[in-house]
């Protein structure tokens, strides 16, 4: 079997079983393999319930006791069980599954697994797993893959599915020589995919994703480099002076750019009329005030006589910017012709738009991914303006760019990465900091807390919402199943409609949406028809709600620092104070510790770099992936060594500088000859270099970036 295979050339999926496989994009045998588990346990030996401790996953075995009761809170089904073993009592709650009153039966002894809460002086699971002794006994000592699911879709099915895979799969040799394996310490891929899949132990598993995560930043690195010796120093065919335009739109503004502000437009200013094209990023800290740079490039882009476009990750962002433009035109009279082009205007709409910007009646264009179409066609494009650069592919930019002869590139980003990490990162392009904010907004009240304080939270949130502001919750899963002891957004928004008032309006949000229903979310959501947003990571960069003033992020221990920080860049938007409630499932020192550096700084790039110091070995699996890179398996937080060790291993077989000599490999296999045009003597190293730059699944996964 091959990449490429279908799935149901495996035993036991039929057309049913494909559809469910379809619905987490695998189709093809290729896809099962590099589906990667999403989590992986230790089952350990059962514990009395009295040595049971709060916010740890542990299993119990235990008898029930006394009566088993099942209640209906609005549309929630409650059952509650009472179990008991020598040494003490548990209470256990289970959520819309009424028909386990059939199976605890007072006298009946199962082994219960979960994550252990306290209520009062109760111990308490919600949503257990229960096992037989004998089915239980299996799973002790053993590293478990946990992956991802969807409704219908069981891990044990996977499971099944990625081991005649395996079983069945023509490897063919390691791409990576062994020269290159051997100086940086990379598992064979064979035993490395086996081992991502099945460990052995948790040292192999740990050697395995070291092995996955290196070749991903290697393969996204070298396409990186390849891509900024294509780009360098393009001549500037649209100088540009800095006319009135720009100096008149800053006399009129309510309040004076920042020191930060100031010296990153100087910088674009002078890129714009130098001889050579622009190619920068200005990085700034959420609530910055990266936008009205963008706008100013743009007004001098207008005024001197050319068009610009501005391309946002969703269509409500693209929207918002377009609206805060239009702005800008009626308040303060620019001379900038704002048009929107997104996916969902309808054909008439779409052919209007197309005609405006050929014609050049529109001199700034605002859109999604339908900017880049190959009906839309420019009359001079000289700036191109992308909002959040990591959500767009590299193919996407170029795409973009070649719309106009050799345009001037601008990427805003708010994420704060530490400057060793963005020097790898960005490494094509200039970089323009702005590490101040304006001294006019109101720091977000933070506070890090226990699962015990969640009613707090919602009475909290009532109050909130009857001032007339609304709320985010941000759950780390989709739906119910995809990971044990994980909150997921369906689930948890059926309790927030239980415990809120009815009238309070609660909705929810995720990627698997259709993205028409993930628009009109988000949209009546802005136009406060939504008081409540239940939602995954997808709201992270999508969404401007100057109305929102809390976020709750639930099982906060299992995201990044730096990704918190993001989310909580949704609030305090607006006039009004805004909190941020991070709620740990974990109480331990270390994790309370970790976020504890929320509490203390609303400093995006010091809780980044803070981030970087604190991970460890220890946090490989137990945190979920900061967001910022959309990368497989990697972070460049956790595995950030790995990312400046791939770093050098590309500058290594790229051959910068001319022949290369690495440590213990002898001189004749070292040498490399690549030429510029593709051609020359490649050595060991011929077999990695065509399959980065041919059609493989990592070239083709990372232009989506």
């Amino acid at each position: 079997m091959e990449d490429g295979t279908s799935i149901l050339e495996l035993k036991g999926i039929g057309e049913k079983s494909q559809k469910l496989f379809a619905k987490v994009n695998i189709r093809t045998v290729g896809d099962l393999l590099y589906y990667y588990p999403r989590d992986y346990e230790t089952f350990q030996e059962p514990v009395p319930v009295a040595q049971a401790k709060t916010g740890e996953v542990c299993a119990v075995q235990a008898m029930v006791c006394g009566t088993v009761n099942v209640k209906k809170v609005r549309s929630l089904t409650l059952l509650n069980a009472l179990v008991r073993d020598d040494s003490g009592g548990m209470q256990l709650t289970f959520f819309n599954m009424p028909f386990l009153k059939n199976v605890l039966k007072p006298g009946s002894r199962h082994i219960f697994r979960g994550r252990v809460q306290t209520r009062g002086t109760t111990l308490v699971m919600e949503q257990p797993r229960m096992y037989k002794p004998e089915e239980y006994a299996k799973y002790l000592a053993c590293v478990q893959p946990h992956y991802a699911l969807t409704k219908g879709l069981t891990n044990q099915a996977v499971q099944k599915a990625v081991k005649q895979a395996l079983a069945c799969y023509a490897f063919g040799p390691d791409p990576y020589p062994e020269s290159l394996r051997r100086q940086y310490d990379l598992m064979e891929r064979r035993e490395a995919i086996n081992n991502m899949h099945f460990p052995v132990s948790y040292e192999e598993l740990v050697k395995a994703r070291r092995r996955v995560v290196f070749e991903e930043f290697f393969s996204f690195l070298y396409l990186l480099r390849e891509n900024k010796e294509q780009c360098k120093l393009l001549e500037n065919e649209y100088r540009m002076l800095e006319t009135a335009d720009t100096g008149r739109l800053l006399e009129q503004l309510p309040y004076r750019l920042t020191g930060a502000q100031a010296r990153a437009w100087q910088e674009i200013c002078r890129d714009l009329s130098s001889p050579w094209c622009m190619n920068r990023l200005v990085q700034g800290d959420v609530g910055s005030g990266k936008t009205i740079i963008a706008v100013l490039a743009l007004l001098m882009c207008a005024a001197n006589g050319y068009q610009g476009a501005m391309m946002a990750p969703t269509e409500v962002l693209a929207a918002q910017h377009y609206e805060g433009i239009c702005q800008y035109v009626e308040k303060y009279h620019v001379t900038l012709r704002p048009l929107l082009l997104v996916g969902s205007m309808t054909a008439r709409e779409k052919r209007e738009a197309y005609e405006k910007i050929a014609s050049g009646e529109a001199n700034l264009v605002v859109g999604t991914h339908a900017v880049i179409q190959e009906k839309v066609h420019f009359k001079n494009l000289a700036l191109v303006v992308t909002d959040e650069q990591h959500r767009f592919g590299v193919r996407q930019r170029e795409i973009l760019a070649e719309k106009g002869s050799k345009p001037h590139v601008l990427v805003m980003s708010a994420t704060p990465i530490p400057r060793t990490l963005a020097i790898i990162l960005y490494g094509d392009l200039q970089v323009s900091l702005i590490d101040e904010l304006p001294a006019n907004r109101l720091p977000i009240k933070n506070c890090v807390v226990g699962t015990s304080y969640r009613p707090r939270a919602y009475q909290f949130i009532e109050k909130e919402v009857r001032a007339g502001r609304q709320a985010y919750v941000i759950c780390p899963m989709v739906e119910e199943g995809e990971m044990e002891d994980l909150e997921n957004v369906t689930g948890y928004a059926q309790k927030l409609r239980a415990v809120l008032p009815a009238d309070i309006q609660v909705a929810t949000l995720h990627g698997k949406m259709k993205p028409a229903d993930k628009n009109r979310v988000m949209e009546e959501y802005a136009s406060h028809n939504i008081d409540v947003l239940v939602s995954t990571t997808v709201i992270e960069v999508g969404i401007n709600v100057p109305n929102a003033t809390v976020m709750m992020v639930e099982n906060a221990e299992r995201f990044g620092l730096a990704q918190l920080h993001q989310l909580r860049g949704r609030v305090g938007r607006g006039e009004h104070q805004s909190y941020c409630i991070f709620i740990s499932a974990q109480d331990s020192k270390d994790t309370m510790e970790r976020l504890d550096i929320l509490n203390r700084s609303n400093d995006g790039f010091y809780i980044a770099s803070e981030d970087l110091k604190l991970r460890g070995p220890g946090d490989l699996f137990g945190i979920r992936q900061s967001g910022t890179f959309a990368f497989r398996m990697g972070d460049i937080y956790t595995d950030a060594e790995i990312l400046k060790q791939a770093s050098q291993a590309v500058d290594l077989v790229r051959g910068l500088g001319g022949n290369v000599q690495m440590d213990n490999v002898p001189s004749e296999k070292a040498q490399l000859d690549i030429a510029s045009d593709g051609g020359g003597r490649y050595g060991e190293y011929s077999g990695l270099i065509e399959y980065l730059r041919g059609e493989t699944r990592l070239q083709v996964d990372f232009r989506t970036i």
